[in-house]
C-alpha cells in the first residue's frame, strides 16, 4: 500500500510550506542515521520521511499527489521522479550535518560514506547502479480552461506535437486548480535514446469570464439593482458557477458596492472538502433614459432630500 505522505510527516493536508519543513526537520533529526547507528528500522523511517518531504515540499509534485492520491501517484511517479531536483546537501547543511549530508557528530561509529548509501538505495535501479539514466527534456503546454471547468473539474483533450506528428491525450483538470499551476504527466515529454522520456507539464491558463472573477478560492459577481431596490430592499436572482440560480435578499438601505456572501459557492480548497464563498457586489444602476413621469418623481424626491 502506498504511503500517506501527510501521515508520514504527521501533518494535515492544509499544512503550509513552513509547517511541512518544520515537521520534516524534527523527524529527520530524530531518525537521522547518526543518532541511530546500525538501526535498520530507523533508516527505513528516515527514507520514508525524505520521500514524503521531497513530494510535499515541491508545489508541482504536491499538487499531483493531492490530485491523484497516494496509490495513483505511486504508479505515475518513480523514485527518480520523486527525488529529481531534490537537494539533499543544502537541507542537511542547514541541519548541521555538512554540505554533503555525510558529516557526523563526534563519537559516531558510522562510516561517513554509509550515510550516502542510504540515499543510493532509494535511487538504486534494478541493475544496481546509482546513476540516473539519461532523461529526455520536459515539454510544457499551455491549456486554456474556463472558470466553470476549474469550478467543477473537467477532462479535456490536448494535442501535443511529437516528432513530425501530434499525440492526443486526455487531461483531467482537478477542481480548484489555479491560474499558472502546472500539472505533471510523467513520461509524456521528449524521448531520450537509451534513457527515459521527460515529463509533460500542463500549465493552466485561466480564461477571462464575462460575469465572474476569481480571488483566491472565492468567486465574485457584480449585480446591478435599481435605486428603489437599494432603498426599499428587494429579492433578486443571482447566478452561480455551478449553473444554479440563488434567490438573494437585498436589505433596505443597501449601499453601492456592498458585498453579500453566498457561503460555500466558491472554488474547492486544496486538500480539503471545504469550498470558498461567492460574493455578490451590489451596483446601484443609474438609468440612462427616463420618462417625464419618472423625472417628475425624481425631482420630488430631490426636494425631500433623496
Amino acid at each position: 500500500m502506498a504511503e500517506d505522505y501527510y501521515r508520514v510527516l504527521g501533518i494535515g493536508k492544509n499544512a503550509s510550506p513552513e509547517e511541512i519543513k518544520k515537521a520534516y526537520r524534527k523527524l529527520a533529526l530524530r531518525y537521522h542515521p547518526d543518532k541511530n547507528p546500525n538501526n535498520r528500522e530507523a533508516e527505513e523511517k528516515f527514507k520514508k520521511i525524505n520521500e514524503a518531504y521531497a513530494v510535499l515540499s515541491d508545489p508541482d509534485k504536491r499538487s499531483q499527489y493531492d490530485r491523484f492520491g497516494s496509490e495513483a501517484f505511486s504508479q505515475r511517479f518513480s523514485q527518480q521522479d520523486i527525488f529529481r531536483n531534490f537537494d539533499f546537501s543544502s537541507i542537511f547543511e542547514e541541519m548541521g550535518f555538512g554540505g554533503t549530508g555525510r558529516k557526523f557528530t563526534a563519537g559516531s561509529r558510522r562510516r561517513p560514506e554509509a550515510f550516502g548509501d542510504i540515499f543510493s538505495e532509494i535511487l538504486r535501479g534494478s541493475g544496481g547502479r546509482t546513476a540516473a539514466p539519461r532523461r529526455g527534456a520536459d515539454l510544457e503546454y499551455a491549456l486554456p480552461v474556463s472558470l466553470e471547468e476549474v469550478y467543477s473539474g473537467a477532462e479535456k483533450t490536448v494535442a501535443i506535437p511529437k516528432g513530425f506528428g501530434r499525440e492526443e491525450m486526455r487531461v483531467k483538470i482537478p477542481p480548484g486548480v489555479r491560474d499558472g499551476q502546472k500539472l505533471r504527466i510523467a513520461g509524456k515529454g521528449e524521448p531520450a535514446p537509451g534513457g527515459v522520456p521527460g515529463d509533460l507539464l500542463i500549465r493552466i491558463s485561466l480564461e477571462p469570464h464575462p460575469l465572474f472573477t476569481r480571488e483566491d478560492d472565492d468567486v465574485y459577481v457584480q449585480i446591478p439593482v435599481t435605486y428603489s431596490q437599494a432603498v426599499l430592499g428587494d429579492t433578486i436572482d443571482v447566478p452561480t458557477l455551478n449553473g444554479e440560480t440563488r434567490r438573494l435578499r437585498i436589505p433596505a438601505g443597501t449601499q453601492g458596492n456592498t458585498k453579500i456572501r453566498l457561503r460555500g459557492y466558491g472554488f474547492p480548497k486544496r486538500g480539503d472538502q471545504a469550498r470558498g464563498d461567492q460574493y455578490v457586489r451590489i451596483a446601484v444602476a443609474v438609468p440612462r433614459k427616463t420618462t417625464s413621469r419618472q423625472l417628475e418623481l425624481i425631482r420630488k424626491l430631490s426636494e425631500e432630500g433623496l
